[in-house]
């Protein structure tokens, strides 16, 4: 169910609570500082009725005092006001992109699928912002401002209520002008998020896809598809400036229009004699500096249908359901046994489903494979065993127990997953190998976790040794090092199962011997399995199961399946060229 532009601000606000204090303090500036403007338009009447027309020097010799207690005033509250508001604004930021950000990490595979990173990371970093402009610019307009129209409105009652009363003519058209206005301003904001979302998500597809460009010569491609984005976004935001422009227009004009008739009535000579000199002066004062506040709540109204449009695409994300953590069991350390009954799987954005039936059982510690072709199923499994996503039919057990009956962290303790892609974070190569650890391993046992992984022959060479920094995602690094990584990581997490899922595809002969040697010591006395594409690295498995259309062919050891001159006999002929 979609909120209304009310409930949504009313949320938001929710989030000042917390800072209600400082925030009082807030509104005391604003209302301070709009009340000695409008007190010092007040104060002329005396100072012109009883001061210049009386010549009362008395009066006149205060006037020089009042105008410096008031500016003196104005600048206490306007320090106050300013300081207070920012802090609580940026404060609200601050919690709205922990939340944003903490959030993500709880929501499923399948929601990331669906989103964009650029997408996603503009909404941390640009709907934050345009929320902090509501709250903060937004907010302070509105009080003060309004403030200080109603003050205005005070003093020109005082001064002549009959030819005031014409001002209150226009209110309820600038109010049905607001209202219009607020609808449009916020489905250009919602547009100009979304083009900004653009903007964001080609930026990044641009940078980590910078040398696949260049090496196809794309680049007048990406210029292209980007300055369409680039001119969406500053499409929108002229029609913002434009509207915005416009509204501000039509409401000077109606408070002028209001001002030109309270002079033509003063101008008559039956009113001419019924106001005095200072009370005109008070009256025109006022209409006079109206016209600012006035500009200032139509532009503000922009700025705050911006941070309503930007708070609304947040809270859809803090909204979204995050992973169902439904298990309940606790498992310290699984013994390994596996057991796949009739599963069925599709992935949430495909309508085909990629595993049919699938039944597999592997006994703890045993070594088994999958092989096909590409697309038939196999890395799927490597996503439904830790319930990344989770299964609509059928079950698997863990050691006898529904994966679904255990907690999700329990359950992912259980994995330890090396796959071709290998995601390495900008840190040193120690914090990589030991992410996720509790408690960081001493430098004898991180140098031989590294040795044990052939990480070592690489490292000892490093001006800096463990204490290297990777770069973006292992940039440094060549793919072999990058798995060499993945395999310590895999070595310290001591997982009681292992999925190697294409983890020497994409390797030279050498790299493939040292890293086939580290799997080997990391396989021992675990549950392993294989999923590979090279069938030279998996001859050696227990058993050995042919993957077709997500649905098992044949199964056996290495040489019963050469024997029944099968599917796998006519991958492995394929391979070795025969």
């Amino acid at each position: 169910m979609q909120m209304s532009a009310k409930q949504i601000y009313k949320r938001l606000l929710a989030y000042t609570f917390e800072y209600k204090a400082v925030a009082i303090c807030a509104v005391i500036g604003m209302l301070g500082y709009a009340a000695m403007d409008a007190l010092f338009v007040r104060l002329m009447q005396p100072f012109i009725d009883e001061g210049l027309s009386d010549r009362n020097v008395d009066v006149l010799s205060w006037a020089p005092v009042v105008v410096i207690a008031l500016v003196l005033g104005r600048g206490i509250f306007n320090y106050m006001a300013s300081y207070c508001l920012t802090y609580v604004g940026s404060q609200v930021v601050r919690q709205l992109r922990q939340e944003l950000y903490e959030h993500m990490l709880y929501l499923p595979v399948s929601f990331h699928d669906k989103h964009s990173n650029g997408e996603l990371i503009s909404k941390i970093t640009f709907d934050t912002e345009q929320v902090q402009q509501a709250i903060t610019r937004a907010l302070q307009v509105m009080i003060r401002e309004g403030a200080f129209v109603i003050f205005l409105l005070v003093v020109m009652f005082r001064s002549s209520w009959q030819l005031s009363s014409v001002f209150l003519i226009i209110i309820p058209v600038v109010a049905l002008i607001v209202t219009l206005v607020s609808k449009r301003f916020r489905k250009i904001s919602k547009n100009i998020q979304d083009a900004m979302g653009e903007v964001t998500r080609g930026s990044e597809q641009m940078l980590a896809g910078h040398k696949v460009i260049h090496g196809f010569g794309g680049q007048k491609k990406e210029i292209d598809k980007f300055s369409i984005v680039n001119n969406r976004n500053r499409q929108q935001r002229v029609k913002m400036d434009a509207t915005r422009a416009l509204s501000v227009s039509v409401i000077q004009i109606l408070a002028a229009s209001a001002m030109a008739l309270i002079l033509a009535i003063i101008a008559m000579p039956s009113m001419i004699d019924t106001i005095s000199a200072g009370a005109f002066v008070s009256l025109l004062t006022s209409m006079m500096m109206m016209l600012r506040p006035l500009k200032q709540l139509a532009n503000v109204n922009s700025d705050l249908q911006r941070g309503i449009s930007a708070a609304q695409s947040i809270f859809e994300i803090l909204d979204t359901q995050t992973e169902k953590d439904t298990g309940t069991v606790t498992l310290d350390k699984a013994n390994g046994k596996l057991e796949i009954k009739d599963v069925t799987f599709c992935y949430p954005t495909k309508d085909v489903p990629v595993i049919k039936s699938l039944n597999l059982h592997v006994n703890a510690g045993e070594s088994i494979a999958l092989v096909g072709r590409s697309g038939s199923g196999k890395s799927t499994l490597s996503n439904l065993l830790p319930r990344y996503y989770d299964i609509e039919q059928g079950s698997i057990e863990l050691d006898g127990v529904d994966i679904k009956s255990l907690s999700l962290q329990d359950l992912r303790r259980q994995f330890a997953v090396v796959s071709q892609q290998v995601v390495l974070f900008n840190d040193t190569i120690a914090n990589n190998i030991m992410y996720g650890l509790e408690t960081p391993l001493s430098s004898d046992e991180l140098k031989s976790v590294a040795q044990q992984a052939h990480v070592w022959e690489f490292i000892k060479d490093l001006p800096d040794g463990l204490d290297t920094m990777v770069g973006e995602n292992g940039v440094m690094l060549s793919g072999g090092q990058r798995q060499r990584l993945a395999i310590a990581r895999a070595i310290v997490k001591d997982a009681p199962i292992l999925i190697l899922d294409e983890a020497t595809s994409a390797l030279d002969t050498e790299s493939e011997r040292l890293i086939q040697d580290a799997l080997d010591n990391l396989m021992q006395s675990k549950t392993s399995i294989v999923i590979a594409h090279r069938l030279s690295t998996i001859e050696k498995s227990d058993k050995i199961y042919v993957v077709e259309h997500g649905e098992i062919v044949e199964q056996g050891t290495h040489q019963s399946l050469l024997a029944q001159q099968g599917a796998y006999a006519a991958l492995c002929k394929m391979q070795y060229g025969e």
